[in-house]
């Protein structure tokens, strides 16, 4: 056995020694809860950096040219291919496999043809911070998913300051990009793989503006609804729904199921059977364009506006249960000056992704327009005196802050409560510079859970407990866009 297999064969070992006294010899019943934390937090600096033996070893095997009669790597052990012989020897899932092939491939090294050297990675900040243990194959994926979507329209040089970026904030550090960053990088807790997706998100949507139109143009063309034939008493439904039209829905799926008003009203109704040409067929018997001259939609994306119709006239209905003390409202989030351009991108309240502006053209076409303006982050156009914050308010907190302030908590801000940073009842007024989100669980136990919150210039600060930030410092709940792209 080679020395690097030797070294791996004693932590095997030595993993066995922990699990013989920690576990079947109940020594882990007898820990306090420190004891147990720093148990598993040790118990992820291993697995992490086992993530990255198994990740970076897939990644050194070369590939074979098709028709060289060499035998793949996987072929050498008898698998068809690397997912195979993955799942056979980690005793993972396809799905398990294939995010470590996907991860290898981040971090592949090319040789150079004429001197053999390895190239550098394409992300080489993150795999140094895989190497280190910082994060693990859902982090390097998280991280790096939403910027390769762009494809070839974010150069070379954007992506490694964004490589940078997203290697600092799983790190727990600030900017590292020397040319914005005049002082030492702030400690802060590592980042978990959903901040570091958030985190590529925004990044991403910043450094693509341009990708919007294409995106829009493709997610308009692959919109449908397909209506199925009658099955055991219930038509089956297929589709893909527009951004906009997925958080209409869920809005109102979240107020008929919200707890308080005791879930959605019995339907009430009796099923029959139906011409089921008219619901399944390709063609439309009430079309009267058939050739699509006047109207080029197809049948399943005339259902689709269909549904996304019904849905708004749904939630304006005096019967739709509220939610957050108001009707289920579908929010739009879009900068003054992109909306006045129509280029760039919105957000969409309970949409992971922006969508194109063009999204908030259309609200604002067929809805309200409420205006919450920002200051250096700070609402500044609300203000009220009342006990309870108002369906304004809340929807301009949401705005704001989006999820539970509580870092690792994504809960969205719309299901939260809104808490006074400063008690009510110590004077704390009912304004949105006073008020943040917090989900039920973490809203109830705020005063012993060691999580402290401030309001700074209207803006959210966070301070943790010790396990989670020893350093003890005010933070933002989440990075901030960096400098060089405009944040």
């Amino acid at each position: 056995m080679n020395g690097i297999a030797a070294v791996l064969e004693r932590v095997v070992s030595d993993l066995d020694l922990s699990i013989e006294s920690a576990v079947r010899s109940g020594g882990l019943g007898v820990l306090s809860d420190a004891e147990k934390m720093e148990f598993l937090r040790l118990a992820g600096e291993a697995q992490r950096r086992l993530d990255a033996l198994v990740v970076e070893t897939v990644a050194s095997v070369d590939g074979r040219p098709a028709g060289s009669g060499v035998p793949t790597f996987a072929a050498v052990f008898g698998c068809r291919n690397m997912n195979e012989l993955l799942q056979r020897v980690l005793r993972v899932d396809a799905t398990g496999a294939g995010r470590v092939t996907k991860a290898a491939g981040v971090v592949h090294r090319d040789v150079e043809l004429t001197t053999g050297a390895r190239l550098p990675a394409r992300w080489p900040a993150l795999r140094e911070a895989m190497l280190d243990g910082a994060i693990g194959v859902a982090g390097m994926l998280a991280a790096t998913d939403p910027i390769e979507r762009t494809r070839d329209r974010i150069g070379g040089q954007d992506r490694l300051r964004a490589d940078a970026e997203l290697a600092a904030c799983a790190r727990g550090l600030g900017s590292s990009d020397p040319e914005t960053s005049e002082e030492p990088a702030q400690p802060a807790p590592p980042a978990t793989p959903d901040d570091l997706r958030q985190f590529a998100q925004l990044i991403a949507t910043y450094l693509d503006p341009d990708g919007a139109a294409p995106t829009e143009a493709q997610a308009a063309q692959n919109r449908s609804l397909t209506i199925g034939r009658l099955r055991d008493g219930v038509y089956p439904i297929r589709g893909a729904l527009l951004p906009e039209t997925y958080g209409q829905l869920t809005l109102i799926l979240d107020a008929q199921n919200n707890p308080k008003v005791g879930g959605a009203p019995d339907l009430g109704v009796t099923f029959r059977d139906s011409d089921e040409d008219l619901l399944d067929g390709d063609g439309d018997p009430f079309n009267s364009d058939p050739r699509a001259v006047i109207d080029p939609r197809t049948l399943a994306q005339k259902r689709h506006d269909a549904l996304a119709f019904a849905l708004g006239l749904a939630a304006r209905h005096e019967d739709m249960p509220s939610l957050g003390g108001a009707a289920p409202t579908l929010v739009v989030q879009v900068e003054a000056e992109d909306f006045v351009r129509g280029t760039g991108w919105a957000r969409v309240a309970g949409v992971d992704a922006p969508v194109p502006v063009s999204v908030a053209a259309h609200a604002a076409c067929s809805a309200m327009i409420q205006r919450v303006l920002f200051h250096e982050g700070r609402i500044v156009a609300i203000s009220t005196t009342d006990r309870l914050f108002n369906a304004h308010q809340r929807r301009a907190i949401v705005l704001r802050d989006k999820e539970c302030l509580i870092p690792g908590c994504h809960v969205p801000a719309s299901w939260c409560e809104i808490h006074h940073v400063e008690e009510h009842s110590r004077g704390g007024p009912t304004h949105t510079d006073n008020g943040v989100p917090l989900c039920w669980w973490h809203h109830r136990t705020i005063d012993h859970s060691g999580w402290e919150i401030r309001v700074v210039r209207g803006r959210p600060q966070i301070r943790g407990p010790a396990w989670w930030d020893p350093t003890q410092e005010w933070r933002a709940p989440r990075p901030l866009l960096p400098e060089w792209i405009g944040g």
